[in-house]
């Protein structure tokens, strides 16, 4: 079976879905996109995801045109019988918007990764406007690529002040006894699925603390965590070669609540 894509509000052949190299917008990677998860052929916060993406294109001066978002996403879900998938919204600004809107399978990940935790690396750098989603990824590219180097699954970004900010494709946390610590939101994108960590935090009991860990922190055997659309929770189990003390089964009560909201 083809595969199909969004673009204006038209469905074409994937292969179809393209971008003119000579459009200095495209040149200048002056575009927003959202990652969404379709389960069970539900997609799974829509309207926090839209809000972002209307915050991100905001910040930019990229002006969204009007979408019916559900219809289109309806729409590719029917063409190409989706059940679960991975979901890409791309918006290029300009005279004339361009909007795509393509799929993947549902991106997921091996039981042991929550089971048993994973290695992180850090990378110091800042992004560039950091609460905007936009398609200015060189940085975290070049430190998730430096992360796969060396055998790690993710990196953190540590800024000048040798604070620990997020993860390339990711948030990050720390439990401190009933404290949760994650950077401060005028600091980091503002993950969709950071809004349900957060929530899970207060229903466990956790006082949310929004204060970025240092570098030394990482050291002082408090349980690490990040979280992503598709990632939900996942446990940190080794930082730059060095094991992490981690609470798997604290972190694996974040990670039922943020599933079990996705339906909601």
């Amino acid at each position: 079976m083809s595969r199909h894509a969004i673009e204006n509000g038209s469905l074409i052949p994937e292969t179809e879905a393209r971008v003119p190299v000579t459009l200095r917008e495209v040149q200048s990677n002056f575009s927003v996109y959202e990652a969404l998860r379709v389960v069970r052929r539900h997609i799974v916060h829509l309207d926090d995801h839209l809000a972002r993406l209307e915050y991100s294109a905001s910040q930019i001066g990229l002006v969204l045109p009007h979408c019916p978002w559900q219809e289109w996403i309806d729409r590719l879900i029917e063409a190409d019988g989706l059940v679960d998938a991975t979901m890409r919204i791309l918006v290029y600004g300009g005279p004339t918007p361009m909007v795509f809107i393509t799929w993947q399978e549902l991106l997921s990940y091996p039981d042991d990764y929550y089971r048993k935790g994973v290695a992180v690396t850090t990378y110091h750098g800042e992004r560039f406007l950091p609460t905007c989603k936009t398609s200015n990824l060189l940085l975290s590219y070049l430190a998730l690529e430096d992360a796969h180097r060396r055998n790690a699954f993710e990196a953190l970004l540590v800024d000048r002040n040798g604070k620990v900010l997020e993860g390339t494709r990711s948030n990050f946390y720390m439990l401190d006894g009933r404290k949760l610590l994650t950077a401060p939101d005028e600091l980091v994108l503002g993950g969709v699925t950071r809004i349900s960590v957060l929530r899970a935090a207060r229903e466990l009991g956790y006082e949310v603390v929004k204060e970025a860990p240092s570098l030394d922190d990482l050291s002082k055997g408090m349980t690490m965590f990040i979280s992503s659309t598709s990632m939900a929770a996942m446990p940190v189990s080794n930082v730059d070669g060095r094991t992490a003390e981690c609470d798997i089964e604290a972190v694996l009560s974040f990670t039922r609540l943020v599933r079990q909201w996705e339906c909601d």
